[in-house]
């Protein structure tokens, strides 16, 4: 016998079917959708890991060139020297830059010109206080490298100026701003140091005490501009009269003196003559006066006239004087009597 279910029953049945159905339906999509989602943060995390990674590497090489920099700066700022800083930045300029060839070269040198229109070089201006102090210039560096050897090059001539900044201190402490001879301080040092190698060498070492001849009658005549301008040329005579390994120096007021390494009696009395000509031959002007001077030398010499500095000076002193109360404008060597 069959049995008929009435409509409202099927359609009831077909509404909940259907309804469950369309759950269905949104419940998968709804998880198609977070899965989606999942899937996206995931990339964005794969993502934000790598360029984490990438953003740890460009630190790292920040990190290296700054402790490199550190290192640059640290080594070359010890040395006192242009040549041994510019080696100690060659030598780390090739641990990170690759290169066949590095100059420092100066900046009024002849072959500048050709380094700049040369597509072989890459030039680094170094900057001072008062202009240029040099150029590096580099051969077959590639152009990814130009940045560094830029930074690397600042560097440099950081430390460039503080060499140059502290020789130029140590000039101006050992030499007199007037005449521009050695101070007198400075040359009692290399006094001592001298006769220390003479001693232990054997060698003779001579002494030379000068003083310009009437400078009191001129400075009162003509005024201090004037007689600063007499020892001015003096020290200048007398500097361009002794030889480099000479150590001159301005002994105080208008005495100068010279001390000559490995020079017997006779060739410090040669050596005074050149002095005595040239100042002699000399005419001075200062403003609207011209005037001529003459100096007096005494010669001292190391084993015979002493042993020691005082004694050396002392003798020396004592030939200067002699030679002034002989009449002036003359040479006159301890113990010798012409």
């Amino acid at each position: 016998m069959m049995v008929v279910m009435p409509l409202a029953v099927v359609t009831y049945a077909a509404l909940v079917a259907y309804c469950a159905l369309k759950a269905a339906g949104a419940l998968e999509l709804k998880q198609q959708d977070k899965i989606l989602e999942e899937s996206a943060r995931s990339q964005h995390l794969v993502n934000q890991k790598e360029s984490f990674y990438v953003e740890r590497l460009r630190l790292e090489n920040e990190v290296l060139e700054i402790l490199t920099l550190y290192e640059i700066t640290k080594e070359i700022t010890q040395s006192l020297g242009e040549k041994e800083a510019f080696g100690i930045f060659q030598s780390k300029l090739s641990d990170h830059v690759s290169f066949t060839e590095c100059l420092l070269v100066h900046p009024l040198c002849d072959e500048i010109n050709d380094y700049k229109k040369s597509m072989e070089y890459f030039l680094f201006a170094l900057q001072g206080k008062a202009g240029k102090i040099g150029y590096l210039v580099v051969k077959g560096i590639s152009q990814e490298h130009h940045e560094k050897f830029t930074i690397l090059g600042h560097q440099f001539a950081l430390a460039l100026r503080r060499i140059k900044l502290y020789h130029e201190i140590e000039r101006i402490a050992v030499t007199d701003s007037l005449t521009e001879l050695h101070t007198r301080r400075y040359t009692t040092e290399r006094f001592q140091e001298e006769l220390k190698r003479s001693q232990a060498r054997g060698m003779k070492l001579s002494f030379l005490m000068i003083d310009v001849d009437h400078f009191k009658t001129f400075n009162d005549q003509y005024g201090h501009l004037m007689g600063d301008q007499i020892l001015r040329e003096a020290g200048k005579l007398i500097q361009e009269s002794t030889r480099e390994i000479d150590i001159a120096g301005r002994f105080g007021g208008e005495e100068f003196c010279v001390i000559l390494p490995d020079t017997d009696r006779a060739g410090a009395r040669y050596a005074a003559e050149r002095i005595r000509q040239a100042v002699e031959a000399s005419s001075i002007k200062a403003y609207d006066a011209e005037v001529k001077i003459t100096v007096s030398l005494g010669v001292a010499t190391y084993p015979e006239d002493g042993a020691q500095i005082e004694g050396l000076i002392d003798k020396a002193d004592w030939a200067l004087y002699r030679a002034k109360r002989e009449g002036r404008n003359r040479i006159c060597s301890f113990g010798i009597y012409d």
